[in-house]
C-alpha cells in the first residue's frame, strides 16, 4: 500500500505512456479498439486532441491519455454517431468497421480545469462501489473531457493513522470515524461517528481503492484531486496536546459538528504535515486538494479566519509546493475573509450555484479570485429528470468572454452521479465547443446518437424532454422537483425532501409525450442499453410527475368524507407505486438490492456486514438519529425511486397513512397518529435481500404504465 512521493506531481517527460488510455479504451469499445491508434503529441497544445483516419483506421492524437480518449469521444458522438453515457450506450449499433473522418479535425479545451464530483458523490453515488465501478467512472470522466477528479475513498485512512500520533487510540478513533456512507459529511466537519464503527480492515481497504483510482487518473493525465487538512479533530484535543486551540463547531442539522484546530496554532502545521505525509504514503501526491472550512456553518470563535486561511494554505504548501486549493462556493463561502488570507493565484472555487441564482458577478463577487463555472443538477441522488440546461448555455460563453472574467473552468458537481445522461453529456461538452452551442440542435444530435442512428420518434421524445424538464429556469432552483411516491405520506405532501421545490418545475405534459414517443421508437433500436434506461427512467418520471395530480384529489375526496372515492382513489396510487416498483426492477441502475448487497460486501463477518448495511439503508431513509431526521429535516433527503425500495418503504408507509384516514373516515374518530421516524428506522435495520439484478421486460412495463396514465393532452 506504500506508495512513494515520485508517483506524481513531476513534469510531464517528452511523451507519455498511452497504455493507460488503451487499457482504458479496451474496456470501453471491446469490439472496436483495436481499430484506433492512440498516438501521443504532448507538444500539441494543453489538452488539444486531432482526430483523423480512414474507415477501419481512426488515428487520435493528443497531449494526455485522458485527451486522447476525449478525441475518441469526440469521434464517437460526431462521426460514428453512438453514445457511451452515463448510464448507458448504444455501441451495439457500431458498424464492425468504423467509419472515416471526412477530415482531420482539431479541438482545444477552452478551459484549463474540467473538474468532477461533488464532496457527496461518494455517499450518495455509492460509498461501497468496486474498484471496477470506480474505474468505469473514471474512463466516462476522461471520454468527456475531465481532467480533475475529487477521490474521497479512503480518505478516513490518514486522519485514522496520523491521530494515533496526538493522544487517540485506534479504538476510539474507529468510534470517531463513520461509516463509508456518512463519511462525505464528516470530510466536511459536518459530524461524527455516525454509521459505525468502522474497522480496521475496512479502512485500509478503502485507502488501497483510492490510491488505485488515484493511480488510474494519473496514468491518463488527469489530477487526482484528494481532501486536504483544514483542522477536523476528535473531542478532546486540546486537552491531549499542549498549545492547541480548538473552536466547538456546534450543531449541523442536529449532528454535533466535530472540533476545529485553529489553523494559526502551533500544533495545526505538525498535524498537518502528518497527515499529508500518511496520505502520500498511500495515495501519492497531487497538484490540487479540496477543502471548504466552516461549511454550512461552523464558528469561528476567536479565530481570525484571514490568518487561519493563509496558515491552511502554508500547511498545504509545505507539504505540496504550488499546489492548487479547491474550494467549493457554496451559500456564504468562500468568504471575503478567507480570500483575503490567501494566494488565489493557487486557489480555484468551484461554483455551485452558477446556475441556480440569477444577477450573479462572480468576479465582484470573489475579488477577481479564479473560478470554475458548476452545476448541482442533482440532490441526495434524487431519480429525477432535469437539468437548468439553458442557463448553462446562457451564460457559460459571455461569462467567459467577459473583459476581467475569471472563469477558468467548468465543475461537474451534482450531489450524486449516474442520473440524467443528457446533462452530463451537455455539460461536459461546454468545455470543447469554442462557439455557441444551439440547445435544440444539440438534443436532436443526442436523440440521434443515443439509440444508435435517427429516428424521428426519437427525435420527438427528446425535444419534448428539453422543452420541459431539460429547459428549468433559474432563479431558486436548479433540480427539478422530486416524487410524492417516495414523500413521508401526508394528503399535503409537496416534496419528498424537505429541501426540494415544492411544485412542478415544468409542464408535466412534456415527459407523458415523451413517453409516448419513446415507445414508438424502431424497434430495431429498442435492444440498446441507452434505450432501456431512457424508456424507463421516462415512464418512471411520467409516473411521479402523475402523483402530483393524483394526491389533491386524494385529499378533496377525503375532505368531502367521500369514502367510495377514496377508496378508488387510494387503490389507484398504489397500484401506481406497484407499476413503479416493477418497471424500475427493469433497469440495472434502480435496484435497492445492488445498493445493499455492495454495502454488505465489505464487512467480515456478519455483525459487520449488518452495520454497513444499515448505513446504506438510513443515508436513503431516515438519515440519522431522531434528532436530525425530524429536527434536521433530513429524512428522504436522499429519496429515490428504486425497486425495492419503493415495495418495501414507500408503499406500505403509504399504504398505513391510507389505511388510518380509511378507519378514521369509517368511525369518525381522528386518524390515529403514527411515529414516522420510528417506521422508517425499523425498515432502515432490516437486513432483507433483493435481487441486484434486473427482471421483467422494460418495453412491457413501460408500456403498462403509459395505458394507466391519462393520456398526454391531459396532462399539461
Amino acid at each position: 500500500m506504500e506508495r512513494t512521493s515520485a508517483d506524481s506531481g513531476a513534469p510531464r517527460a517528452a511523451t507519455f505512456d498511452t497504455a493507460p488510455a488503451r487499457a482504458a479504451l479496451q474496456r470501453l469499445l471491446p469490439r472496436h479498439a483495436r481499430q484506433f491508434t492512440l498516438v501521443p503529441e504532448p507538444a500539441a497544445g494543453a489538452d488539444t486532441f486531432t482526430v483523423s483516419g480512414t474507415a477501419g483506421a481512426i488515428t487520435v492524437r493528443g497531449n494526455t491519455g485522458a485527451t486522447l480518449l476525449t478525441g475518441v469521444g469526440w469521434y464517437l458522438q460526431h462521426v460514428a454517431g453512438a453514445d457511451i453515457g452515463w448510464p448507458g450506450d448504444s455501441l451495439g449499433m457500431l458498424p464492425a468497421r468504423l467509419p472515416a473522418v471526412a477530415a482531420p479535425v482539431t479541438r482545444s479545451a477552452q478551459v484549463p480545469h474540467r473538474y468532477a464530483l461533488n464532496d457527496t458523490d461518494d455517499g450518495y453515488s455509492g460509498p461501497y462501489r468496486t474498484f471496477e465501478e470506480h474505474q468505469r467512472q473514471v474512463d466516462l470522466l476522461a471520454l468527456h473531457g475531465i481532467n480533475e477528479v475529487f477521490v474521497q475513498v479512503g480518505a478516513e485512512y490518514p486522519y485514522y493513522r496520523a491521530l494515533q500520533r496526538f493522544g487517540y487510540s485506534a479504538e476510539e478513533l474507529r468510534q470517531w470515524i463513520p461509516g463509508p456512507g456518512h463519511q462525505s459529511w464528516w470530510l466536511l466537519q459536518n459530524l461524527s461517528g455516525f454509521g459505525g464503527p468502522v474497522s480496521e480492515r475496512l479502512m485500509r481497504r478503502r485507502a488501497e481503492l483510492g490510491g488505485r483510482i488515484a493511480e488510474q487518473l494519473r496514468g491518463l493525465g488527469m489530477t487526482p484531486v484528494l481532501p486536504g487538512y483544514f483542522g477536523t479533530v476528535p473531542p478532546g484535543f486540546a486537552a491531549r496536546n499542549a498549545g492547541a486551540a480548538t473552536v466547538a463547531q456546534g450543531d449541523w442539522a442536529g449532528f454535533d459538528r466535530p472540533d476545529w484546530l485553529d489553523p494559526t496554532s502551533p500544533v495545526f502545521a505538525k498535524l498537518a504535515a502528518a497527515y499529508y505525509a500518511e496520505q502520500r504514503a498511500v495515495f501519492g501526491d497531487s497538484a490540487m486538494y479540496r477543502m471548504s472550512p466552516l461549511h454550512e456553518g461552523g464558528r469561528t470563535g476567536s479565530v481570525d479566519v484571514r490568518a487561519a486561511a493563509g496558515a491552511v494554505q502554508k500547511a498545504l504548501h509545505a507539504a505540496h509546493p504550488g499546489a492548487l486549493w479547491a474550494v467549493l462556493g457554496w451559500q456564504d463561502d468562500p468568504t471575503a475573509e478567507l480570500l483575503a488570507g490567501v494566494d488565489t493565484s493557487k486557489l480555484l472555487i468551484l461554483d455551485g450555484l452558477s446556475d441556480r441564482y440569477n444577477r450573479l458577478d462572480r468576479e465582484k463577487r470573489w475579488g477577481g479570485a479564479p473560478y470554475a463555472m458548476g452545476t448541482i443538477y442533482n440532490f441526495g441522488g434524487h431519480t429525477t429528470i432535469g437539468a437548468n440546461t439553458s442557463v448553462w448555455l446562457e451564460r457559460f460563453g459571455p461569462w467567459r468572454a467577459k473583459s476581467n472574467s475569471a472563469l477558468t473552468g467548468i465543475a461537474y458537481l451534482p450531489e450524486a452521479t449516474g442520473t440524467n445522461p443528457a446533462a452530463f453529456d451537455l455539460f461536459t461538452d461546454l468545455a470543447w465547443d469554442s462557439g455557441p452551442v444551439d440547445q435544440r440542435a444539440w438534443f436532436a444530435g443526442f436523440a440521434a446518437r443515443r439509440y444508435g442512428r435517427p429516428d424521428a420518434e426519437a427525435a420527438a421524445a427528446w425535444e419534448e424532454l428539453r422543452k420541459g424538464p431539460y429547459s428549468t429556469s433559474s432563479g431558486l432552483w436548479s433540480e427539478s422537483q422530486d416524487s410524492l411516491f417516495s414523500a413521508r405520506p401526508s394528503l399535503s405532501a409537496a416534496a419528498a425532501a424537505y429541501w426540494s421545490p415544492k411544485s412542478m418545475r415544468y409542464p408535466a405534459g412534456s415527459v407523458r409525450r415523451a413517453l409516448d414517443h419513446l415507445l414508438r421508437v424502431d424497434p430495431a433500436l429498442r435492444g440498446s442499453s441507452a434505450y432501456r434506461f431512457d424508456l424507463v427512467d421516462t415512464a418512471r418520471q411520467a409516473l411521479a410527475n402523475h402523483s402530483r395530480v393524483l394526491l389533491p384529489q386524494i385529499k378533496a375526496a377525503h375532505d368531502a368524507k367521500d369514502l367510495t372515492r377514496f377508496r378508488a382513489l387510494t387503490a389507484e396510487w398504489l397500484h401506481g407505486m406497484r407499476l413503479l416498483d416493477q418497471v424500475t426492477g427493469a433497469d440495472p441502475n434502480l435496484l435497492l438490492g445492488t445498493w445493499l448487497s455492495r454495502a454488505r460486501s465489505w464487512g467480515a463477518d456478519r455483525a459487520e456486514q449488518d452495520r454497513y448495511e444499515y448505513d446504506a439503508r438510513t443515508l436513503l431513509s431516515v438519515w440519522g438519529r431522531r434528532s436530525t431526521s425530524e429536527g434536521g429535516f433530513l429524512h428522504d433527503y436522499a429519496n429515490r425511486e428504486w425497486s425495492g425500495l419503493i415495495s418495501e418503504l414507500y408503499a406500505p408507509r403509504w399504504a398505513a397513512h391510507f389505511a388510518a384516514l380509511d378507519e378514521a373516515l369509517v368511525t369518525g374518530a381522528a386518524p390515529r397518529e403514527i411515529d414516522w421516524h420510528a417506521f422508517e428506522e425499523e425498515w432502515a435495520g432490516k437486513t432483507t435481500r433483493h435481487p441486484d439484478r434486473p427482471s421483467g421486460d422494460p418495453y412491457r412495463l413501460a408500456a403498462a404504465v403509459a395505458a394507466a396514465l391519462p393520456p398526454a393532452a391531459a396532462t399539461g
